[in-house]
Formats: structure tokens, sequence, C-alpha cells
């Protein structure tokens, strides 16, 4: 009695085994990507190959790093954070979240100025003493929130380096983002905008009319690390980052690969 009844133990844990095997599969096959609104076109082409590649499904979140940033660090559930700069990465590992060892530099960008595609001005030098100001008139110029987006930071950075923001500061439309900047050039709401290269390459709305020169900024790099609560799925996905079917994809539209 006490056989079969052992018996029937074994059975019965054996198939709530089995069951319970394809549920914590199914749990692992997928990952949630934060990204920098930057990489939005480059991480969906990257995130299905990916998928393809190992049947791990990839839900990605893009916005500005640091409303991403701040989300990790208040516990939002992000397997990867990718930056468009190296201050949020520090901001998130300082706070603990992220993975020891799992971080490097993924790629890099160029800042731009921009005009709407029927602009008459196809054309900015852009050097020590331009005058933006001058250039907008009574009009608006607009990028990232220069307290906190990255890309704002950046266009700040260099206007103050240039000696151009004194004049320009109370003529800026701050954007929530990157993107965001784009589509208010785009619309023709905003005569001028100061964004990433990359977005301007895939805007019809708009046109590039200078480019700021790289020592007159901070580097524009986007570093990539998994959080410490990241799945197993993780490991994979920045191994993929590092492929060169990945570095193509950059390439294609504008990033610098930084990632060996």
């Amino acid at each position: 009695m006490r056989q079969r009844l052992s018996r029937s133990l074994s059975a019965f844990i054996l198939a709530a085994l089995f069951a319970a095997a394809p549920l914590a599969a199914q749990a692992q096959q997928s990952l949630t990507l934060f990204a920098a609104a930057s990489m939005t076109s480059a991480m969906n082409d990257i995130n299905a190959a990916f998928t393809k590649e190992t049947g791990i499904e990839v839900t990605p979140s893009y916005a500005a790093s640091s409303t991403l940033a701040r989300q990790i660090e208040q516990g939002a559930p992000a397997d990867i954070f990718i930056s468009a700069n190296v201050s949020w990465m520090d901001h998130v590992e300082k706070a603990g979240q992220v993975k020891p060892g799992s971080r490097f530099d993924l790629a890099g960008n160029r800042l731009v100025l921009i005009a709407p595609k029927d602009s008459k001005i196809n054309e900015v030098k852009i050097a020590k003493g331009f005058d933006l100001a001058g250039l907008v008139g009574e009009g608006r110029i607009t990028t990232g929130e220069v307290t906190s987006v990255p890309v704002g930071r950046y266009a700040k950075a260099a206007l103050e380096k240039l000696g151009a923001w004194q004049a320009a500061e109370k003529k800026f439309a701050m954007a929530d983002n990157v993107r965001a900047a784009l589509v208010l050039v785009a619309r023709g709401e905003a005569q001028f905008g100061i964004v990433y290269e990359t977005d301007a390459k895939i805007e019809p709305g708009v046109k590039i009319v200078g480019a700021f020169p790289e020592g007159s900024h901070p580097a524009i790099v986007y570093p990539v690390a998994a959080t410490k609560e990241a799945g197993a799925g993780a490991n994979k996905y920045l191994a993929f980052l590092r492929t060169p079917d990945t570095a193509k994809v950059f390439e294609k539209y504008g990033f610098t690969v930084l990632a060996k």
C-alpha cells in the first residue's frame, strides 16, 4: 500500500514539474527594453532580428533617458537599459540598479541643426560666435529639455561653448525627448531644432542645415547594461548587441559603432 502511494506521489510530482516547465520556459521568452528615444528605429530592427534568432520577444519602451532612468530607479521591471548619455547610466548604476559587469558603450552619434524641409535656409556655418538668436529671428528653436534630456544637455553645452546660448535661450521651446523636437520642426512649429544626426536622417519633413563641431560638446555615447533584476535572456541580448549584424544596423541608421 505504501509502495503504491509512493509511486502515485512520485508520478504526481513529475506531472506537476512537467506542467510547470513550459510556464517557466515561457517566462524566460521575453525581455523588456528601456531605450533612449533616438534609438527607436535601430532598436526595432535589432529586436526583430534577435527574436527571429532566439525566439525571445522584446518589449521596448522608448523615452528620454532621464525618464527611463528614474523609472528604473523606482523599480520599473526593465531587463535592459540603453541611455543616450553616460550620466543617466551612471545615475542608475549608483542607485544599485545595474547588474555588475554588464555595462558597455554601445554606439555614438552626432549633433546637428535642422530646419523644416521647405526652409529657405540650406546651410549654416556653426562655429565660435555664430548668431543662432539672430538666425531664428522671431521664430522658435527646439531641442530636448536642457536640464534633463540628453540631447538638450548636449545642445546647451555646445551653444555655451560657442557663445550662442545666452542670446538664444529665450527662443527655445523645450521638448520631452529628441523625437518630439523632431516633430515640432517637421510641422513647422519651430524654425530650427537641435537633434541627433540619426533622427534627422529618418524624418522626411526636415533637413540638416549645420553640424556642431565635435569639440563643442561632450562626446555622444550610448551605454547599455542589464538591470540587477534582469532575466536569463538578458545576457543573450547583450551578446547579440555586439554582433556584426547588429553593427550593420547601427551603421545603416548613422550611428558610430562602439561595441567590440
